[in-house]
């Protein structure tokens, strides 16, 4: 069973995608889907011994190009629709135990350049609304292949969250006649508490209203709507601030911390000169022994409780001395 039906309650979609019950589950390295494969070895999804990055369609994906016609019948109270789009995988690095903050600058801008690809190519199909950029990294996010990767969901509609930040960006315009986003680095750097790393071009910090323990944010000073839309020179000064910032991370409590990574950028159909593309990085240690979890209030009401305040978390990140 693979469909779209609708949530009438919070006016949202949700992906019924069964097969994905089925997916590789934690294989020895020895039998890493994601590794290059090598002469007389297990055959994985990268036909060639070595590689840098690759990118390619998802063996369990949720979103198909392709979707057969909903298994179950709809009605007016609830609507299925055919789960049609494309789910692909990038990976970092041949190496099986690295991390993407172990890769170089150069490595990482070659990344962003092919995060800028998939975002303008597969945003330019006809039946392709949003392309989510994302990375789960680590066991505590519920990763279950160790490799070093990333996910990107091409949707045939706007993702809630970005619908909602959308919604805003647009009502601040039509308010304040500036950018809601250009507003938070403008005051973020005025406060001069909550940054984290930064350079000419792009801005990490931990945000005013952060949610998660030790989340991120990185903007660009320039207003872009998407990645596509960096210079070359941004790409690269990108690349040094996401290196520095995941750097900061896996010194926090010295492993490598596990994160949700994600690209919110602007629509690939409409005009929405009034949002502003930026990545947001969830980490879920709040200290080295304990994780946060989502419970009663952040998953059923939607309102988060943090144990540390953003000025303190962005202090420890720093490497502030107490």
């Amino acid at each position: 069973m693979s469909e779209l039906r609708w949530n009438p309650q919070l006016q949202q979609w949700v992906i019924v995608a069964t097969h994905r019950q089925n997916r590789t589950y934690k294989p020895p390295a020895e039998f890493c889907p994601l590794c290059p494969t090598k002469p007389g070895a297990f055959p994985t999804e990268v036909p060639a011994d070595d590689y840098e990055i690759v990118v390619f369609e998802n063996k369990f994906p949720s979103l198909t190009p392709s979707p057969s016609e909903p298994a179950v019948e709809g009605s007016e109270l609830y609507p299925v629709a055919p789960n049609k789009g494309v789910c692909e995988v990038v990976l970092y690095s041949s190496k099986h135990n690295g991390t993407l903050a172990e890769e170089s600058v150069e490595h990482i801008t070659n990344l962003i350049h092919v995060w800028a690809d998939r975002y303008t190519e597969l945003g330019n199909r006809p039946e392709i609304e949003y392309v989510y950029i994302f990375e789960n990294k680590g066991e505590a996010v519920g990763v279950t292949l160790h490799h070093p990767h990333g996910q990107i969901y091409a949707f045939p509609f706007i993702p809630p969250f970005l619908e909602k930040e959308l919604d805003s960006a647009k009502k601040h315009m039509d308010t304040h006649g500036t950018c809601l986003y250009c507003d938070i680095l403008k005051q973020e750097k005025q406060d001069d508490l909550r940054i984290v790393s930064g350079n000419d071009s792009f801005t990490a910090f931990v945000p005013f209203f952060a949610r998660y323990p030790y989340e991120a944010h990185v903007y660009p000073k320039r207003h872009v709507g998407s990645i596509a839309d960096l210079t070359d020179s941004e790409c690269e000064e990108l690349a040094v601030v996401l290196k520095d910032l995941m750097m900061k991370y896996d010194s926090l409590f010295g492993f490598s911390l596990p994160y949700i990574m994600v690209i919110h950028q602007a629509p690939t159909k409409g005009d929405y000169p009034e949002y502003h593309f930026h990545f947001e990085f969830y980490p879920l240690h709040r200290a080295e022994n304990k994780l946060k979890f989502l419970a009663g209030v952040e998953s059923g009401a939607g309102t988060f409780i943090t144990d540390m305040s953003p000025e303190d978390q962005a202090k420890r990140l720093r490497g502030d001395k107490e």
